[in-house]
């Protein structure tokens, strides 16, 4: 049985409300010109990092749209890296970065994305917030759950847990958090974050979930 008050209402009700016509703004057909793939998936959250969506999906297009594989990718440049992704944040890190794992995956894993969490972190630059995503939208592999900003501060505001870093969150909502909705709990929360539950002001006078949250932390809301 879950730890967590409501979890089943709180869940259907964000699941209903949070549909396609909710979405953020972004275009997300474009995303029907990439071949989806571990490795894509891979390279698209690195670009994420620190980074805003809208930034992430235009240079993750522009790079990913011909260089698909690790194989593709070391043949170009590190300096036509750079040029593809910028603007997303640190992209001369990210750019070092890209070559460097595709490069170790040409090298020990005969150029494939390991299917394997802990062979994941073993990749310079791959936290478990993207080992996470990898195993999940990558491999479609079930039972992983990947945590970044809005996971981890949105449990933290309704009262789930009390945590203060996503890696301590990932391991107590792992305790609580029924299996059955580890793979959608990103879906859901990085979208509710997005368009509602913002880490500033957030809009708690048209939040789906108001009556079950315990605004933990919350100082300004509209």
């Amino acid at each position: 049985m879950s730890n967590i008050k409501h979890i089943d209402k709180i869940i259907t009700i964000l699941t209903k409300e949070l549909n396609e016509n909710r979405n953020p703004i972004l275009s997300r057909k474009k995303w029907k010109d990439i071949n989806r793939t571990p490795f894509t998936t891979l390279i698209s959250c690195i670009l994420s990092l620190r980074t805003k969506d809208e930034i992430t999906e235009e240079a993750s297009i522009r790079l990913l749209n011909k260089h698909d594989t690790p194989q593709k990718i070391i043949k170009i440049s590190e300096n036509k890296i750079r040029e593809l992704i910028y603007p997303v944040g640190f992209y001369k890190t990210k750019s070092r970065r890209i070559k460097e794992i595709s490069k170790k995956l040409i090298e020990k894993y005969n150029g494939s994305v390991p299917n394997d969490f802990n062979e994941l972190l073993k990749l310079k630059g791959v936290g478990r917030k993207t080992a996470n995503i990898v195993m999940v939208y990558g491999f479609n592999k079930k039972y992983y759950l990947p945590i970044d900003t809005h996971c981890h501060r949105i449990p933290n505001r309704i009262g789930w847990i009390k945590t203060k870093k996503p890696e301590e969150t990932e391991k107590e909502l792992i305790k609580i958090m029924p299996k059955k909705y580890w793979n959608d709990f990103n879906k859901i929360f990085v979208k509710f974050g997005q368009l509602i539950c913002s880490p500033v002001s957030p809009f708690c006078t048209k939040c789906p979930i108001e009556k079950y949250c315990k605004k933990i932390n919350i100082k300004t809301h509209r």
